[in-house]
């Protein structure tokens, strides 16, 4: 009879000692698959830059392909929505403020909620917007000089962006309401074709992180006015911050990073994190990205989702302020 006590408590020892192993144990290891990291924007944007500069690397920490998806389209809300709604635990999807902290307050209906359906995992990068005017049609060398010129041109001045509801649009839009001109947006599907609208005249200014726009600028085609924050990579040092041309309320940075679905396992968003935190301080990854002119962040999940909060309230009432609506 002292035997049945004595088996029930092995069982349970043997149990309890089960339980008591770490997940990876009990669960496969991830990644088990390829992993498909999908880019909203076209290739040449500056989220695509970023990806392919980490995918190699990542790929290798892995030891599973890194594929890249470029899924451009509805301010990006076409390639978040991807990762969104993917349910094979190897789909992520870098996203910027645009789809995730202002859509909200811009579009009536989104395919997806930001907030439920989505998972912040690393911020990547980021960086200020860059006013840039095309250098033959536009005459303006400071910010000053261009709110004069366009106040002269009786709103028949147009300007590109990467988007609706991107930062380079809510920015333009915010300068616009500041300074007291008016102009027309050109939303385009990425920051290449924005930049090339520029660089050929179709635009006369534009609000953009600086990647796209740099050959052009080496081209004598487009000219850097100012940045939208006093945080600026040193490529861009030279350049004035709005806030010391006289507008200090037009401040702005557009961030990066990487999502899953809502429900990720938090032990894959925490391998994810360490993973790419690491990629970032590689060498060769650093140089590539701030070669761009982009300001490289990682740091925690928790760390990313305390930004894209703090975005959802400044960019919120600032939106509602401007009554910027799209369709």
């Amino acid at each position: 009879m002292r035997r049945r006590p004595l088996i029930a408590a092995t069982v349970l020892a043997i149990f309890a000692a089960a339980v008591a192993l770490p997940a990876g144990a009990q669960a496969p290891t991830w990644p088990s698959r390829p992993v498909r990291i999908v880019v909203p924007t076209g290739p040449g944007s500056s989220l695509d830059l970023i990806v392919r500069a980490m995918g190699e690397k990542l790929a290798a920490r892995w030891g599973q392909p890194v594929v890249v998806e470029n899924k451009p389209g509805a301010g990006g809300m076409l390639g978040v929505d991807v990762a969104a709604k993917a349910t094979d635990g190897h789909t992520l999807a870098i996203g910027f403020n645009g789809p995730i902290a202002f859509g909200p307050f811009l579009y009536r209906k989104m395919p997806y909620d930001p907030a439920k359906d989505l998972m912040p995992v690393i911020m990547t990068t980021s960086q200020p917007n860059v006013l840039a005017v095309n250098a033959d049609k536009v005459p303006a060398k400071t910010v000053a000089e261009f709110v004069a010129w366009a106040k002269g041109q009786q709103g028949k001045v147009n300007y590109s962006s990467l988007g609706n509801g991107s930062s380079a649009h809510l920015t333009m839009e915010l300068l616009m309401a500041e300074a007291g001109f008016s102009a027309t947006h050109v939303p385009f599907n990425g920051s290449p074709p924005a930049a090339m609208a520029v660089a050929q005249g179709e635009a006369d200014a534009t609000f953009m992180v600086a990647p796209a726009l740099m050959p052009h600028v080496r081209n004598n085609k487009v000219r850097l006015l100012a940045v939208s924050s006093a945080q600026r990579p040193e490529s861009l040092k030279e350049l004035p911050a709005l806030s010391a041309s006289g507008y200090p309320n037009v401040e702005s940075l557009a961030w990066n990073g990487l999502f899953m679905p809502a429900g990720t396992p938090e032990a894959v968003v925490s391998r994810i994190n360490a993973d790419a935190n690491a990629v970032l301080q590689d060498a060769a990854v650093r140089q590539a990205l701030e070669a761009q002119g982009l300001t490289i962040v990682g740091g925690s999940a928790a760390d990313f989702r305390r930004t894209i909060e703090g975005d959802v309230k400044r960019w919120g009432a600032v939106i509602t302020r401007l009554g910027v609506k799209l369709d």
